[in-house]
C-alpha cells in the first residue's frame, strides 16, 4: 500500500514537473526574455486582449439593456466608427513616421481606455457614435503602430514570426477575458456590466503602462535608421502595394464572415443546435492558437507568402460549399459539414493572415515603414467594415448561390495576389 502510494505521488510529482516545464517553455518562447521590446509587446497585447475579450462579451448587453439604446442606435454608431477606423489607420502610419510608432502606440492604447470607460457616461445617440468613433479609431490606429514597431524592430522572418505571436497570445488571453465576463452575465446586473466595461478601460490602461516601461533601444535604433535613409517612396503611389492591400481587404472579410456571418447561418438557415455556434468558434479558436506560428513560418519569402494567400483563396471557397451544404440534411450531416467548414475556414485565416503580414512588410519601402504599414492596416479595417455588408448581401440572402459568389470572391483574391507576387518576383529578377 505503502509503494503504491510512492508510485501516485511520484507520479503526481513527475505531472506537475511536466506542467511546469510546459508552462516555462511557453514563457520562454513568447515573452522572450532576452528581447525587451519583445517581451514588453508580449505583455501589453495580453492585457490589451483580455480587455477585448470582456468587451466583445459585454458591449452589445450593456449598450441596450444599461445605457438604453436602441439596437439600429448601436449598429449604425459602430458601422459610422468602422468607416473612420479606415482613415484612422492610414493616418497613424504617417503620424508614426513623424513622432515614432511607440508614441502613437502609447498614446492610443491609453486613448481608447479612456473612450471605454467613457462609455459609461453616454446618454444620447450623438455622444454614443462619437465615443465609439473614438474607441473604434483609435484601436485602427493601434494596429498601424504595432506593426509599424514590429518592422522597425525586428528582421527578415522574425518579424512575421513577432506577429504569429502576438496573435497567439492575442487569441489566448481574448478566451480568458470572454471567460471573466462570464461573471458578469451570470449575475445579469446593472453593477455587474458597470464593473466589467470599467475593468475593460482599466486593462488597456496597464496595457499602455507596460509599453511605457518598454525598453527602446531596438527600436529607436531601427527607427533613426530608417528616418536616416534616401527619398522614400509613398505607399499611395505603389500600384502593387496598393493593389496587394485591396486584395488583402477582401481576403480579410473571411473574419467577420466567421463572426457575424457564420453565427446568423447556423442560428437562421439551418437544423444546428445554437451550441454550436460556440462550439465553432471556439475549435476556430483551437486552431488558430496551435498552428499560427506553424503557417508564419511557411510563409517567409514573398513567393511562399504570396502562394499562402493562395491556398488560403482555395480553402475558403472549400469552406464556402461546405457552410451552403450546411442547410440540408439531418442535424448530424449539418453539425458535420459546419465542424468541416470551420476546420476550412480556420486554415485559410491562418495562411491568409501569415502571408499578408510576410507581403505587408517585404514589399514596403525600409524607409517609409510607418505609412506603407498604415496603408496595409487600411486594408484590414476596410474589410472588417465591409464583411457584414458582403456576407450579408450574398449568403444570408440569397442561400447557396450567395455562398458559391463569396467563396469565388475569396478564391479569384488569392490567385490575383499570387498573380501579382509572382509578377513582381519576376520583375525583380529581370531587372537584376
Amino acid at each position: 500500500m505503502v509503494g503504491r502510494y510512492a508510485a501516485t505521488t511520484d507520479g503526481m510529482h513527475l505531472v506537475t514537473e511536466r506542467h511546469r516545464s510546459a508552462a516555462a517553455g511557453w514563457v520562454r518562447r513568447y515573452l522572450r526574455p532576452d528581447d525587451p521590446v519583445a517581451r514588453a509587446l508580449t505583455w501589453a497585447t495580453m492585457t490589451s486582449s483580455l480587455s477585448k475579450g470582456v468587451f466583445y462579451s459585454v458591449s452589445v448587453l450593456f449598450f441596450t439593456h444599461v445605457a438604453g439604446f436602441a439596437a439600429t442606435t448601436v449598429g449604425l454608431g459602430l458601422t459610422i466608427a468602422g468607416a473612420v477606423a479606415v482613415a484612422a489607420a492610414l493616418a497613424a502610419g504617417y503620424l508614426a513616421r513623424v513622432v515614432g510608432a511607440r508614441r502613437v502606440l502609447l498614446a492610443t492604447t491609453a486613448g481608447q481606455g479612456l473612450a471605454l470607460v467613457a462609455y459609461l457616461l453616454v446618454h444620447t445617440p450623438a455622444a454614443f457614435v462619437v465615443v465609439a468613433c473614438a474607441a473604434v479609431g483609435q484601436q485602427a490606429m493601434q494596429r498601424t503602430a504595432l506593426t509599424t514597431m514590429i518592422a522597425e524592430s525586428f528582421t527578415g522572418p522574425d518579424r512575421v514570426e513577432m506577429r504569429a505571436r502576438l496573435r497567439v497570445v492575442t487569441n489566448a488571453f481574448i478566451g480568458v477575458g470572454t471567460a471573466l465576463a462570464a461573471v458578469a452575465l451570470v449575475l445579469d446586473t446593472k453593477l455587474a456590466y458597470l464593473l466589467a466595461m470599467l475593468a475593460t478601460g482599466a486593462l488597456l490602461f496597464v496595457s499602455a503602462f507596460l509599453l511605457r516601461r518598454m525598453d527602446r533601444g531596438a527600436e529607436l535604433t531601427a527607427t533613426d535608421g530608417s528616418r536616416a535613409a534616401g527619398v522614400r517612396q509613398s505607399p499611395l503611389r505603389d500600384r502593387t502595394y496598393l493593389a496587394v492591400t485591396g486584395l488583402y481587404a477582401v481576403m480579410s472579410m473571411q473574419v467577420g464572415m466567421l463572426t457575424v456571418g457564420v453565427p446568423l447561418w447556423v442560428a437562421g438557415s439551418t437544423k444546428a443546435p445554437p451550441a454550436t455556434i460556440a462550439a465553432l468558434l471556439a475549435l476556430n479558436t483551437v486552431i488558430v492558437s496551435l498552428l499560427q506560428v506553424w503557417a508564419a513560418r511557411g510563409a517567409r519569402t514573398i513567393r511562399s507568402a504570396g502562394r499562402a494567400v493562395a491556398g488560403a483563396g482555395t480553402l475558403l471557397a472549400l469552406a464556402c460549399g461546405l457552410y451552403a451544404l450546411s442547410a440540408h440534411g439531418a442535424i448530424t450531416v449539418v453539425v458535420v459539414m459546419l465542424t468541416l467548414a470551420t476546420v476550412a475556414h480556420s486554415l485559410a485565416e491562418i495562411l491568409s493572415e501569415a502571408g499578408s503580414w510576410t507581403l505587408a512588410f517585404e514589399l514596403a519601402d525600409p524607409a517609409n515603414v510607418g505609412a506603407y504599414q498604415g496603408v496595409s492596416q487600411t486594408g484590414a479595417a476596410l474589410g472588417s467594415m465591409l464583411a457584414p455588408l458582403v456576407v450579408t448581401a450574398t449568403a444570408l440572402e440569397h442561400g447557396w448561390p450567395g455562398w458559391i459568389l463569396l467563396g469565388v470572391l475569396f478564391l479569384l483574391a488569392g490567385s490575383l495576389t499570387m498573380a501579382l507576387i509572382r509578377r513582381q518576383v519576376d520583375g525583380l529578377l529581370l531587372s537584376g
